[in-house]
C-alpha cells in the first residue's frame, strides 16, 4: 500500500511539473504575440546569403514537400540549421514560440532557422502565425512525410539540429522552457 502511495505521489508531481511548464510558456518572459516582425526582418536582412533569402520568406508557409525542404537544406549547407517542428493545435509549441522568435533574431546571421508545420491544416497554421509571427518560413508537412524522412519523432514540439555539413547532430524532444536552454543547445551542437 505504501509503495502505491509513493508511486502515485511521484506521478502527481510529474503531472504538476509538466502542466506548470506548459502553461508558463517558458521563462523567457516574452509573449509570442508581442513579437515585432518588421523589426526582426530588418535586422535579419543583413544576414549573409543564403540566410537573407530564407528570412525574406519570414512567417510564410511553404509547400513542396520533401523535395522542397531537402533542396532548402542543401542550399543552406555550410550553415548550421535549427528546424523546429510545430503545429497550431500544440500548446507546448505555442509556449516556446517566443523563444524561437528571439533565438532566430539573436543567432540568425550565423544559424539558419526553419519551421516545419507538421500534422496541421494550412488555414489553422496561417491563423496561428497571424498572431504569433515567425522571422523564418515554415514548410508544410501535412502527412508528416518530411518529419519521418528526417527521423524527427512523432511528438510535438521537436527541434532538429543540422550541422554545416547537412548532418543531423541532435534532436531535442519537447518544449524549450527558456532562451538560455536553446542558446546552450545551439552552442553545444552547432557552435
Amino acid at each position: 500500500m505504501r509503495r502505491a502511495l509513493v508511486l502515485l505521489a511521484a506521478v502527481a508531481l510529474v503531472v504538476v511539473v509538466v502542466i506548470g511548464l506548459t502553461q508558463a510558456g517558458g521563462s523567457s518572459g516574452a509573449d509570442a504575440t508581442d513579437f515585432d516582425l518588421p523589426k526582426a526582418k530588418s535586422e535579419l536582412a543583413a544576414a549573409p546569403a543564403p540566410l537573407n533569402a530564407l528570412y525574406a520568406q519570414a512567417n510564410t508557409l511553404l509547400d513542396g514537400g520533401k523535395s522542397a525542404f531537402n533542396a532548402r537544406l542543401d542550399e543552406l549547407k555550410g550553415t548550421p540549421v535549427v528546424v523546429n517542428k510545430w503545429a497550431s493545435w500544440c500548446g507546448p509549441c505555442e509556449a516556446e514560440f517566443a523563444i524561437f522568435q528571439d533565438g532566430a533574431v539573436e543567432h540568425g546571421k550565423e544559424v539558419a532557422f526553419v519551421g516545419l508545420n507538421s500534422g496541421d491544416k494550412d488555414p489553422a497554421a496561417e491563423k496561428f502565425l497571424s498572431t504569433r509571427p515567425l522571422p523564418f518560413p515554415s514548410y508544410t508537412d501535412h502527412d508528416s512525410a518530411i518529419a519521418q524522412d528526417r527521423k524527427i519523432g512523432a511528438g510535438f514540439p521537436m527541434t532538429l539540429f543540422v550541422d554545416r555539413d547537412g548532418k543531423t547532430v541532435y534532436t531535442h524532444t519537447g518544449l524549450y522552457t527558456s532562451q538560455q536552454q536553446l542558446d546552450e543547445d545551439i552552442e553545444r551542437y552547432l557552435g
